[in-house]
């Protein structure tokens, strides 16, 4: 079936996409687990887990239960899995047998338990739990579906008594008692051991070959409500004893034992731009206490950056140590796309493979490797990459929605900003494109602001282009992708060089393709998308149409009601509430409603607590007593990721809103 002859996408077919992530070679290095996460009829999303043979062409399910399955981990003999599911009703971990059977639950942990990782001799495991002070791992009940509606309506009654700089996240909402412990499951005694106990949320990071030691991540700092540091921490199994790896003046991370266990490699940085520093790759003597910055030379975001709407689940971007613990293995995001690289121990590196799209995820068994792959036209597959950089694809998962489906391949694109800064975009056609026809256009700007867009599938993209519009979307000065000078450059600019970025894009686009509308043009974004969307309209008119999500309109509230305001805004404007009120209402796109002539839909999440939703209401109050065209549509029970994980219900709506506003007006 040709591209012409397939039907155009729809917002409905968000819940046909099947996400891929989190590949785990089993210890024979001749198959690989991996997570497969879809909508399902509840309005919520069903993760299974499947098996797939480097020797044969399809995968094997392992879960079937209407749930959550995710974080596959094998047993050193291969024998087993140790997996997280809330079939019970909570995040528990659960045990399976690879030979097959049923699945057998190891925790009944009343706030539920998570990430568990195997020991080297496979004799116990060791997850995370949320507890409070008081509990006993010993001693855990798992709540009934009952009980834990009585307990929620118990809460909702109390009032919330806040004594914390840090007391709500996006993530989490208002935040209680409960900090992230590490567990010991011993298998033969199947005992728990609480390890950690401090007033912090503790992340395992990795477990020592030798059985004796553990990595973790926390904030321990006296300080740790006024400081966003995050340290390595190697904790003692047998006496708890811990010992700190890190100076307590940066974030650190992703942090794995060398294969003999004497170094440490992780990604990190001392915050030397704030929030727009890049990550370094670091070695850590665990004996000397010395640390090496191998990536001192490099200017490129080590991780992956890009940003989707699809990628529902987490897969492993590295560093990871090659056998002999001579080379460190990791994804980087660099110009649109992101990578596979290998570095040695003195920081000399090696592309293995790059192919200008996004790979998400991998897994390696010794020169064998596992890359999950995304492209702007395939949703994300798992590929064998071989040593001459080639893959061969493993999965199919799509193959029906792709066979029916036609989706816009985008030209990249290369222009040059008023001050000579070269910018990347990507410009993708409508479906159905005839060159003869004139076509409305719509602007598309990322969040972040430091992040990036680039060669990853986007649903959203591929609504607009098959919808009848010409979409551009770029990277800004801001974005990553272009180095460390690229991302900090919007710093205490917000509206400056990364608004004339944007607008010297349009121009770019309008002077080189006969095909667009210029008196059909339309502006979208979330976040800091959203600002730079209420800022667009309220410093030109040459929109006849705009979507403000989840925005920001006011900085000088946003800095005491956002969960991240009162360090954000200190970050990324450089001052804070008390140091320039007027300054932080210089950069808000409320002082200068009047300008705005753009009809703007406001889209919003009520629970959105990074950027709350009284940002939206201020902003359509404003215009709307100001007689302006404007429409607010709030989202129940959506927060900050609505548009990327939220209810499958409430995103298709969210997508119909943003299409009914630009249907109407271009």
């Amino acid at each position: 079936m040709t591209e012409q002859s397939k039907r155009p996408l729809t917002a409905d077919d968000l819940k046909t996409i099947n996400v891929l992530s989190d590949p785990q070679f089993s210890p024979q290095g001749n198959s690989f687990a991996f997570v497969s996460t879809a909508a399902n009829d509840d309005n919520n999303y069903t993760s299974h887990l499947f098996m797939q043979s480097l020797n044969r062409a399809q995968p094997r399910q392992w879960t079937f239960a209407n749930a959550k399955n995710s974080h596959p981990r094998f047993s050193p003999d291969g024998k087993k899995i140790v997996f997280q599911s809330d079939r019970s009703g909570t995040q528990q971990i659960w045990l399976l047998h690879t030979d097959g059977g049923e699945a057998r639950q190891l925790t009944t942990f009343k706030h539920g338990a998570v990430n568990p990782e195997w020991s080297n001799d496979g004799s116990y495991i060791i997850f995370s739990a949320p507890l409070e002070k008081q509990d006993d791992v010993t001693n855990q009940h798992e709540l009934s579906e009952d009980e834990r509606r009585k307990e929620k309506e118990a809460k909702s009654k109390q009032p919330l008594v806040v004594n914390r700089l840090q007391y709500k996240s996006d993530a989490k909402a208002f935040h209680d008692e409960k900090r992230s412990q590490l567990v010991k499951y011993s298998l033969k005694e199947e005992t728990f051991e609480q390890l950690t106990s401090a007033d912090a949320d503790h992340l395992l990071e990795d477990m020592a070959p030798d059985g004796k030691h553990l990595l973790f991540s926390a904030n321990l700092s006296d300080d740790a409500d006024y400081e966003l540091t995050n340290d390595l921490y190697l904790l003692n199994v047998s006496t708890h004893e811990t010992t700190t790896l890190t100076n307590g003046k940066g974030q650190y991370g992703h942090a794995r034992f060398s294969p003999n266990g004497e170094k440490v490699a992780c990604l990190g940085h001392q915050f030397a731009y704030q929030g727009a520093t890049l990550n370094d790759l670091y070695i850590f003597d665990i004996s000397s206490g010395e640390s090496t910055c191998l990536s001192s030379k490099w200017d490129f975001q080590l991780g992956d950056a890009m940003i989707g709407d699809t990628r529902i689940g987490q897969s492993e971007t590295g560093p990871i140590w090659s056998e002999d613990g001579n080379h460190l293995f990791f994804i980087g995001t660099d110009s649109g796309s992101t990578s596979l690289y290998q570095a040695d121990l003195t920081g000399e590196l090696q592309v293995l493979y790059e192919d200008n799209n996004h790979v998400f995820g991998f897994t390696l068994y010794g020169n064998n490797c596992i890359l999950g792959v995304s492209t702007p036209t395939d949703p994300g597959n798992f590929h064998q990459l071989d040593q001459d950089g080639h893959l061969t694809p493993l999965t199919d998962a799509n193959n029906e929605f792709l066979a029916e489906v036609s989706l816009s391949e985008p030209e990249a694109l290369t222009f040059q900003a008023d001050d000579g800064w070269e910018v990347q975009g990507w410009l993708m056609r409508p479906y159905g494109f005839d060159a003869s026809k004139k076509y409305p256009f719509i602007l598309e700007v990322h969040g972040g602001p430091h992040a990036m867009y680039g060669q990853t599938f986007f649903h959203e993209m591929q609504l607009l282009a098959s919808k009848g519009y010409v979409v551009l979307y770029t990277n800004p000065r801001g974005s990553h992708g272009y180095g460390q000078e690229f991302v900090d450059a919007c710093r205490a600019d917000y509206g400056g060089k990364d608004y004339t970025d944007l607008m010297t894009a349009v121009d770019y686009v309008l002077d080189k393709y006969d095909f667009i509308d210029h008196d059909r043009l339309g502006v979208t974004g979330g976040s800091y998308g959203g600002f730079m969307t209420n800022w667009i309209v309220s410093h030109t008119n040459r929109f006849k149409a705009a979507v403000t999500q989840r925005c920001i309109s006011n900085w000088l509230s946003f800095y005491g009601v956002s969960d991240i305001g009162y360090f954000f805004t200190k970050w990324e404007l450089g001052k804070n509430l008390l140091e320039d009120p007027e300054a932080l209402w210089n950069f808000s796109p409320l002082k200068y409603a009047k300008n705005v002539e753009t009809p703007l839909l406001i889209v919003h999440g009520e629970n959105d607590y990074r950027c709350p939703i009284e940002q939206s209401e201020q902003l359509f109050i404003t215009l709307k007593q100001l007689r302006k065209e404007v429409e607010f549509v709030r989202f129940p029970d959506a927060n900050h990721e609505l548009s990327r994980s939220g209810k499958p219900d409430m995103r298709i709506e969210r997508l119909n809103h943003i299409t009914r506003w630009f249907e109407a007006y271009l």
